[in-house]
């Protein structure tokens, strides 16, 4: 993306007036008539072009941004399509059903909201959905909670929380290959890297929850007794459908390659699926593209275990590609550059890099209301910063995930905070407060830039 060559330099005020344009485009388009956000991209991506044809750019060169745009896109394009099938092929082999029989079996009558939270962690990272998570299981503790006569304001905090723990964490979630691939870094040396934000804010929330517990007895846990029932009935609960979890582990501590490392995480689990079903192989290859299809009976059930496939990936595609071609638009008409140029003198120490990274995907997210947008506009704009103060990309993909994957669902008119709302009956406003790892996870990323530890410098004699 900054290869990007400019194909003139505007002033900071025609810069700053477009930019201002396309954000109200897409905040309107967005939070007022509930459009998909691919709709606003587009609309900015025309008024882009008609603004470079009023400075007489050539049309070959806006077409040639656009594309230089998207090319940038095209890793994370493969990785999406492999994770699709990675899903739907655990589905299959039962991986995904097994890790949330386990996350159930944790329930216990004690630390009732740390539970919620630990729980709802294991199913985001098992399925990489948080509004699945949130639309499942935590409809579930939200109804348990109704029932105990305890907070639904804390208890909507801890599934929100935790399922988007699981969004940012796992290997299976778009947001995190979003980020780690428009930066550049391997997936899983994105993922231990957020370990250094991400663990400390896991044991303070997870603290913090219990200290908050109420100490009455578990009741009323129907839901939750329903929810294994319908996972067992499914006979694809059992120990070896594990294994496709260990051999994705032990290539991604061997630092293989992240499409080879889904690729063979897909085969496996297939091949584990003919231990207790057999498939046929159009069958496969149908669940592997469209996903796969749960039929237990059990509404909720069915909802969690029905996703996955190539097809599933391509709203996430369709977004990638139209933010990326518009970034490169505004690389080629030199706006980015513009405006960088002017704010750059605020931006010379570590610290404030990656205070302002962190302050743009808050800020995208709350004019914006878009996750994808957050990271994909954030990784636009301060790769460059970073690299100046010697930082590697890694900071940045981290950062990204901190201060925007998480952030979104603290929005009230964000696509998160909306559907949250909507699933859980509790107010964005309610939850906001008790969302501790939402909200311990940009603080955490601030302090880190600011104090210099767990970060990664290009030169390494940097590194504390």
């Amino acid at each position: 993306m900054f290869r990007i060559h400019a194909k003139m330099n505007p002033s900071f005020l025609e810069a700053f007036i477009l930019i201002f344009l396309i954000i109200s485009i897409m905040t309107v388009c967005i939070a007022i008539f509930d459009a998909v956000p691919h709709m606003p991209i587009l609309i900015a991506i025309l008024l882009l072009i008609a603004y470079g044809l009023y400075k007489k750019i050539p049309y070959k060169d806006l077409e040639n941004g656009l594309t230089q745009g998207a090319s940038a896109g095209l890793s994370a394009i493969f990785i999406f399509f492999f994770i699709g099938t990675l899903i739907s092929s655990w589905m299959m082999s039962g991986t995904i059903p097994t890790l949330i029989y386990l996350g159930f079996e944790t329930i216990t009558p004690h630390f009732f909201y740390a539970v919620v939270f630990i729980v709802t962690c294991i199913v985001g990272i098992a399925i990489g959905s948080s509004l699945t998570t949130t639309a499942t299981v935590g409809v579930a503790f939200i109804g348990m909670a109704n029932a105990m006569d305890i907070s639904l304001a804390i208890t909507a905090g801890a599934i929100v929380s935790g399922a988007f723990f699981g969004d940012k964490m796992s290997p299976l979630s778009d947001t995190c290959n979003l980020s780690s691939t428009i930066m550049g870094v391997d997936l899983f040396e994105h993922i231990k890297n957020m370990c250094w934000t991400t663990i400390p804010a896991l044991i303070l929330s997870a603290i913090i929850y219990a200290i908050l517990s109420p100490s009455k007895v578990l009741q009323n846990t129907h839901k939750i007794n329903t929810f294994k029932e319908g996972l067992l009935s499914t006979n694809m609960v059992h120990w070896y459908t594990l294994i496709p979890l260990l051999v994705l582990m032990i290539m991604a501590i061997k630092k293989v390659p992240a499409i080879i490392t889904l690729a063979t995480g897909t085969l496996i689990a297939i091949l584990i699926s003919y231990f207790h079903h057999q498939y046929g192989f159009s069958e496969v290859l149908s669940n592997l593209f469209n996903g796969y299809t749960s039929h237990t009976g059990i509404k909720d059930i069915d909802s969690l275990l029905s996703r996955g496939g190539i097809n599933s990936m391509m709203f996430t595609v369709g977004l990638v590609i139209l933010a990326l071609s518009m970034g490169g638009l505004l690389f080629t008409l030199g706006i980015i550059q513009s405006v960088l140029s002017r704010i750059e003198k605020l931006f010379k120490s570590v610290g404030s890099v990656i205070t302002g990274a962190a302050f743009t995907a808050i800020g995208i997210n709350t004019l914006i209301g878009e996750q994808y947008l957050s990271i994909l506009l954030t990784g636009q704009a301060f790769q460059a910063q970073f690299q100046r103060v010697g930082l590697k990309n890694k900071n940045l993909a981290r950062v990204a995930e901190d201060a925007g994957t998480v952030v979104n669902p603290l929005v009230p008119w964000s696509v998160c905070g909306i559907f949250i709302t909507k699933v859980l009956t509790v107010s964005t406003w309610a939850y906001f407060p008790f969302a501790f790892f939402c909200l311990l996870s940009p603080i955490l990323t601030i302090l880190a830039g600011w104090t210099g530890k767990t970060l990664t410098y290009i030169d390494e004699k940097q590194q504390n």
